[in-house]
């Protein structure tokens, strides 16, 4: 009797696994909307939605570098109805920069995927004057002090620091909540520069709004093709990723990220996905849940190093 009620929980449960998902999927999202990783996020849970059969229903829940969302995932049922797609900053920035850390990022989440990798550039406002990072960098020493700098993210900070540290110079972090807001008070005047994305700058570079130093890549943006890499204008390399992936709440099933991470990963594939994406500056790239589960330790690592590497201490 025991081993026949063991083989039926076994097939309920392979058969509740094989219908999900039977009503909506929540994605939550720890940026605004508008920047890049709300577009891309978008036009893949739009496309989850429609290969799934149920539609994935995406909420930007903003605050604390990504901490809240990361919360409300946590304490959230692990039956694969709630996501979040998280960059660096939630992943990274926050377990690594709180003397205590609100989570662990290996054991509080449920690897799913890798999505991608971002492409930061450097724009400043032609207000200043220049043009090259090495202007930039005779511009601050020749006014300390006097250069607001935005930053929303990990990545953008530890940008912006490496800069700081490597040039000596001083300019003024202003954090924000998020890369759109950055860049439209950088239009406006209120910030002189900001490490953000294509999605948000590209067609202001282009009107000659902002001007573009250098990208954050190990190589050109084939979106920004002109524009050199930090290396190339002078800086040492990044060595950490600045990437988004998606992770469930911790204990999910495993066929359940399985079954999902499949889905997205043939879905990052089409042709029509990756033109759609490639506008973002954004390089979609996918794994499995094993896959994500090493990367997240590894760039633990190479992020708590970059963070000492740059002087930024746990608050």
């Amino acid at each position: 009797m025991i081993r026949s009620v063991f083989l039926l929980c076994a097939f309920l449960s392979a058969t509740a696994f094989a219908q999900y998902p039977t009503k909506p999927v929540k994605v939550y999202l720890h940026f605004p909307s508008g920047g890049s990783t709300d577009v891309v996020t978008r036009i893949l849970a739009n496309a989850l939605g429609e290969a799934m059969g149920q539609p994935f229903v995406v909420e930007n829940k903003l605050g604390a570098d990504g901490a809240i969302a990361a919360d409300a995932v946590i304490k959230s049922p692990p039956d694969g109805y709630t996501l979040f797609v998280a960059t660096n900053t939630a992943m990274m920035q926050v377990p690594l920069m709180k003397k205590e850390p609100p989570y662990d990022p290996v054991t509080a989440f449920t690897p799913v995927s890798l999505v991608g990798r971002y492409t930061f550039v450097l724009v400043v406002s032609p207000s200043l004057g220049v043009k090259t990072m090495k202007e930039l960098i005779a511009y601050a020493k020749q006014n300390p002090g006097k250069i607001n700098f935005a930053s929303y993210s990990s990545a953008s900070q530890l940008a912006y620091a490496q800069i700081v540290k490597t040039a000596n110079v001083d300019m003024v972090r202003i954090p924000y909540k998020g890369e759109a807001p950055s860049v439209t008070d950088l239009l406006g005047g209120t910030i002189h520069a900001v490490f953000a994305t294509p999605t948000v700058t590209l067609s202001h570079i282009r009107e000659g709004k902002l001007n573009a130093l250098a990208v954050t890549t190990p190589t050109r943006s084939p979106v920004l093709p002109e524009v050199p890499t930090t290396v190339e204008a002078g800086m040492p390399p990044i060595k950490v990723e600045f990437f988004a992936a998606m992770f469930g709440p911790a204990k999910m099933p495993i066929e359940i990220a399985h079954r999902i991470s499949k889905e997205l990963n043939s879905i990052i594939a089409r042709p029509q996905i990756r033109e759609l994406v490639d506008k973002q500056g954004f390089a979609l790239a996918g794994s499995t849940p094993e896959e994500l589960g090493t990367f997240v330790k590894q760039q633990l690592a190479a992020w708590k190093q970059g963070f000492e590497d740059a002087g930024i201490k746990p608050d």
